[in-house]
């Protein structure tokens, strides 16, 4: 029996129109050609159970992962910038019984026993029946903070789910053009930037390589959205301040969507300033794909990432797992979630999947706070970014937007150091703007800034100036490498 509609995840694939579906660089498919490749791709697929594929930022990418999910198969995205230590053990923990890659790949020696296609293009004929939505789509690995990274095992409904109700959110049409460079191994940018795209029939442009000109140039054309990181932002900000044209180019877009990390406040106000557009921010992960979002229409505040999205739930608990009810924006609490959109577990890990739940709720590891109109705001990780210093509960995100509002700062990290009077003290890592004369006197201005902004307890204890912060990917700091 064929599937409802509204049941496929690619419906456009099955019956496509003649219209631009995905462009890499100046390589494009239309929806037809598309159709036909991820086909011949299928095809090749066969009844493979896992397929790996080598995430580079190429069309012969986004091919592959359609084609595989087209015949039913969990597609394992793997980081063509992998370490070897790391490889061996994704390939390991998923064994994938075929790897995709486009032409010209060379296989690194944890892969060598997996049988290679490389990806032509070529077209197939008829996609294969659409497979049972509770089967995984895709086994993305996380970072691995805590040891060897695990597989999150999506199945094909939350993907569904979770991009309708994106889609819903956000206004997204498929008369909207989605710009971005996100890498393709990430929810981000694979979920998000173009599986959403091509279920909803519309186009999106990859850029291959972040530029602010390129943005520009696609947001003056036909682009209407654009999907970034922090660090994006912040250099669409300083290319605006110096580019007037740029900056008209970008206030053109119909939404501006960052995520991966907070967007410092600092940043939200030189955007909306320079270009008269305001960011929307929304909160995600692996295990959930997207929680909360600010809506199309809604208030785009500055640190917040609105409300769950249809579908979710959402509620805050404290440090014994009760429920929080207030929603005075200053209670701080654990994020839980279930829905649609979450996980079936950790591949081959039951133990971690079970104690990544409690009574059905996903444990996020998130902290945030609910203020009165349901918007959360997130503190940050409750292993790193809660900072239990002198009897109070501090949220390291709060200290580091007010440092950014300093002229000295470029970037700030802020950690907690162990202290045998306040438990915890605050240590603030601070990229500068300009080497000071007098680093002692800067970083008492600098903690006498926070002190004069939030309150005299969560002032930096001691402030270091560094060159740079370590940063992952999609530029999340990774503060459990500094110090």
């Amino acid at each position: 029996m064929e599937p409802e509609v509204g049941m496929e995840l690619f419906p456009t694939l099955r019956r496509p129109e003649e219209k631009e579906a995905v462009r890499f660089g100046d390589r494009a498919l239309t929806y037809p050609e598309l159709a036909a490749a991820a086909a011949g791709v299928a095809e090749r697929v066969g009844g493979a159970r896992r397929v790996a594929v080598w995430a580079t930022s190429e069309l012969e990418t986004a091919v592959a992962v359609l084609g595989a999910l087209a015949a039913g198969a969990a597609v394992v995205p793997v980081n063509p910038k992998v370490g070897e230590r790391e490889l061996a053990h994704i390939a390991g923990d998923s064994e994938p019984e075929l790897l995709l890659a486009a032409p010209g790949f060379e296989i690194p020696a944890a892969l060598a026993e997996v049988p290679l296609h490389e990806v032509d293009l070529a077209p197939g004929g008829e996609l294969p029946a659409e497979p049972d939505e509770e089967q995984p789509a895709l086994i993305v690995y996380t970072s691995g903070t805590t040891g060897p990274p695990k597989g999150v095992v999506l199945p094909r409904r939350a993907i569904r789910a979770n991009l309708d109700a994106l889609a819903d959110a956000w206004e997204w049409t498929a008369q909207d053009v989605l710009v971005h460079a996100l890498p393709l191994f990430h929810v981000h940018g694979l979920i998000l930037g173009t599986l959403g795209p091509v279920r909803l029939g519309g186009t999106v442009h990859h850029l291959g390589r972040f530029s602010s000109a390129a943005v520009a140039a696609e947001l003056a054309g036909a682009a209407t959205m654009l999907f970034g990181v922090p660090t994006m932002y912040h250099r669409l900000a300083d290319d605006a301040e110096r580019d007037p044209e740029l900056a008209a180019a970008v206030g053109r877009a119909r939404l501006l969507v960052s995520g991966s990390a907070a967007l410092p406040a600092v940043e939200h106000e030189r955007i909306s300033r320079l270009t008269g557009q305001r960011v929307v921010e929304r909160y995600g992960m692996s295990e959930t794909i997207m929680n909360s979002g600010v809506r199309a229409s809604g208030d785009r505040r500055p640190g917040y990432v609105g409300l769950p999205f249809d579908g979710v739930e959402i509620k805050l608990v404290d440090d014994a797992g009760a429920d929080i009810e207030v929603s005075d924006d200053e209670t701080v609490g654990e994020i839980l979630v279930r829905g649609r959109n979450l996980f079936t577990g950790y591949l081959n890990r039951p133990d971690a999947t079970a104690a990544a739940f409690a009574d059905g709720w996903f444990r996020t590891g998130d902290v945030a706070t609910r203020a009165p109109d349901g918007y959360l705001r997130i503190v940050g990780r409750k292993a790193t970014d809660i900072i239990k210093s002198g009897g109070y509960k501090i949220g390291a995100g709060e200290i580091e937007n007010a440092l950014l509002e300093h002229p000295v700062v470029a970037e700030v990290a802020v950690t907690g150091q162990a202290d045998p009077d306040l438990g915890e003290r605050i240590l603030a890592w601070v990229v500068p703007t300009a080497e000071p004369a007098d680093a002692d006197e800067t970083g008492r201005e600098l903690a006498e800034h926070v002190a004069r902004l939030l309150t005299p307890h969560k002032r930096p204890r001691e402030v270091r100036f560094v060159g740079s912060l370590p940063r992952n990917e999609m530029g999340k700091v990774m503060k459990k490498a500094l110090g």
